[in-house]
């Protein structure tokens, strides 16, 4: 039997300008993520739970909240851009081109815009994407700008976790 480590993500080293990742996982957004998220974030616009308010609107039914857009977005991202991120340090020029509804499948990808060292985390640098969000129609749904600091290789925390012996 031969044993072979999963995916451990990009670290600075990984990272050249002009790089785009095609996030592999798709999310079909159901009701209960928007009620859910909408009830956990406090958000108290109609517009996101309120069917018979949101039938009136130009939209004609509840809009899925943005922030739901935004986390669910930057989550796709992780496995390629920031699984070994040592800090967010901001989100910047978000825009929401067009709603997103509930059935709709999210899917994402990321540019490379710039990658630097950092001046003082000897041990990371500074890598800024560009996201984009689109739903099944090819449609975008959510842009953004996204800097992160991440580790360089060998420089990351290291969890201590069991191994487990399947031959036994």
């Amino acid at each position: 039997m031969t044993v072979r480590e999963g995916w451990k993500g990009r670290f600075l080293e990984d990272f050249e300008v002009g790089d785009v990742f095609h996030h592999e996982l798709g999310r079909t957004v159901l009701d209960a993520d928007n009620s859910w998220f909408t009830l956990l974030t406090q958000n108290s616009a109609r517009l996101h739970f309120d069917e018979h308010y949101a039938a009136g609107t130009e939209f004609g039914r509840p809009l899925v909240n943005s922030c739901f857009t935004i986390a669910l977005v930057t989550g796709q991202s992780v496995i390629d851009v920031s699984f070994n991120v040592k800090a967010n340090l901001g989100w910047d020029e978000v825009r929401l081109p067009k709603p997103v509804f509930v059935g709709d499948t999210i899917y994402s990808s990321s540019h490379v815009l710039n990658r630097r060292e950092s001046s003082s985390h000897p041990d990371a640098g500074i890598v800024e994407i560009e996201t984009v969000g689109y739903n099944q129609d090819g449609t975008v749904v959510i842009r953004f700008r996204r800097t992160i600091m991440v580790y360089k290789r060998g420089m990351a925390p290291t969890a201590q976790r069991p191994i487990v012996d399947f031959a036994g």
